[in-house]
């Protein structure tokens, strides 16, 4: 069996949504804790080898991790003075939340979260959610798995870039994992632009990644996008065939059952992230030698490894 398994939206959606406000919940965690960085880039969590980590958090003297692991199915938030807490993955928001901070309390981590969900419609505010109390272990852990091999290919592209490109990102908010390039240029806010977009999209950017869908296009795929859109961008021709401008989400997307029926679906990841980067730093006139490293090869992903996608939105 292919380690590229099917994610089909509909089948785990409950679970998803779910556990994209548990996510939520350690993410406003990790905002609340660091210093705001450039592009929002001190709040993503990152994949590791048992789930997603907000990495050390600062808190006086000491430090805060928080860590989902999807292979024992549980919350671990740790300490740098050795302290320890788990709290099994499971339950509604509501009662994720108050568990959370239970434990941060018994850590003495003194913190104040913002309870209300970013970048979904209709939020509800976490300590009042019981409407999602949805969570299937064995969905959460297939969702990684899925993640872990697109981070492997992603970390591959952010390799090949000379410029400014953060460590790969989850994002909490859209709930995908992404690698970012960033321009030199500044980019003013447009007229009315919301908090995200005011202090996350103040550069020209070239972005690509995954995400395994929502309520506007209810299917796993990879997307990429330039920042600001690039006029006629979306009239560019890119690859591998199977990937589109897609007019509802406003971004070039890659269906994620393309990618699996590939021969080598790591080598389709890179060919649609390395074409819709051609088009976009084309058309926003960015150096031609920024990705000179760039070279023909096999993909990190393409030799089936062991098991071990805020976003800005010019629509």
């Amino acid at each position: 069996m292919s380690d590229w398994l099917p994610l089909p939206y509909d089948d785990w959606r409950a679970t998803r949504d779910t556990l994209h406000m548990y996510t939520q919940v350690v993410g406003k965690l990790r905002l609340a804790l660091t210093p705001f960085e450039p592009h929002w880039m001190n709040v993503p969590l990152y994949v590791t080898s048992r789930g997603l980590t907000t990495s050390p958090m600062p808190i006086g003297s000491r430090t805060l991790e928080a860590d989902f692991d999807f292979i024992d199915s549980v919350l671990i938030l740790r300490t740098s003075d050795g302290a320890l807490e788990r709290r099994a993955l499971g339950g509604s928001v509501a009662e994720f939340y108050a568990d959370v901070l239970g434990a941060l309390a018994r850590l003495r981590v003194d913190v104040r979260l913002s309870v209300v969900p970013t970048e979904v419609p209709e939020p509800i505010p976490f300590p009042s959610d019981r409407t999602h109390d949805t969570y299937d272990p064995a969905q959460a852990l297939r969702f990684w798995r899925v993640l872990g091999l697109i981070d492997s290919v992603l970390r591959e592209h952010r390799a090949g870039f000379f410029g400014k490109s953060p460590p790969v990102c989850f994002f909490w908010g859209t709930f995908d994992l992404a690698v970012v390039r960033i321009g030199d240029r500044r980019v003013a806010p447009r007229p009315g632009a919301g908090t995200i977009e005011r202090f996350g999209g103040t550069a020209e950017q070239i972005c690509g990644g995954w995400w395994p869908g929502d309520e506007r296009y209810p299917h796993p795929a990879f997307y990429a996008y330039a920042w600001p859109k690039p006029a006629g961008v979306e009239r560019e021709p890119i690859r591998p065939a199977g990937a589109a401008w897609n007019t509802t989400i406003a971004e070039f997307l890659l269906p994620y059952d393309v990618v699996q029926r590939s021969a080598e679906p790591g080598g389709a990841i890179l060919e649609f992230l390395r074409s819709t980067y051609a088009v976009g730093a084309r058309l926003l006139r960015w150096p031609e030698d920024l990705t000179r490293f760039e070279v023909p090869g096999p993909p990190l992903a393409a030799a089936a490894p062991a098991r071990v996608s805020g976003r800005i939105r010019g629509d």
